[in-house]
């Protein structure tokens, strides 16, 4: 009976581990806060650019499709690089602090005549997100300004033309 119970806790984290979370849809959400892109204009040429996924996805897609949006919404008002200030997640609680672990335990007693001695193990497998997945997030947010002249050599400066096709490619529900 315990070996049924260790074969069926090994396919269980098995199939927690092929399974594979679907990118969420991209596209302009219906409210302020539902799934989707949306923006608000804080100057004329500063926005914040927010992506929400509707159950949670990795921070770094959503990072991503803010990026894409930013890039979109550089291009429509006529620029072509922009700058990004700030970024924020909005992580998700998480019911546990990551991957498997396991658990030791040495315990011993004595009552009158008789001692004894005990050893457990203890595995905890979780199922479901996975760790190495990075971290989840309901939302993901930037905080930008349009660029004018030639774009700095600066790593918070993007090309908005180089960001749309190459985020386009990689992201395959964004195409």
């Amino acid at each position: 009976m315990p070996r049924f119970f260790v074969l069926a806790a090994a396919a269980l984290s098995l199939a927690a581990c092929a399974t594979t979370a679907a990118p969420p849809p991209y596209g302009a959400a219906a409210s302020a806060t539902s799934a989707g892109y949306s923006e608000t204009q804080i100057e004329s040429n500063r926005y914040f650019v927010t992506y929400r996924a509707p159950g949670g996805a990795e921070a770094s897609v959503l990072q991503d499709y803010a990026l894409l949006r930013a890039a979109e919404l550089t291009l429509a008002n006529g620029r072509e690089w922009f700058w990004v200030d700030r970024r924020t997640t909005d992580a998700m609680q998480q019911g546990r602090s990551g991957g498997s672990s396991v658990g030791i335990g040495v315990g011993g007693g004595s009552w009158g005549r008789r001692s004894g001695a005990s050893v457990s193990v203890g595995v905890n497998i979780p199922i479901g997100e996975r760790a190495s997945d990075g971290e989840r997030a309901r939302g993901a947010t930037l905080e930008i300004r349009f660029g004018e002249g030639a774009k700095p050599d600066d790593p918070n400066a993007f090309d908005a033309r180089a960001v749309s096709s190459n985020l386009r490619a990689r992201l395959p529900s964004a195409g």
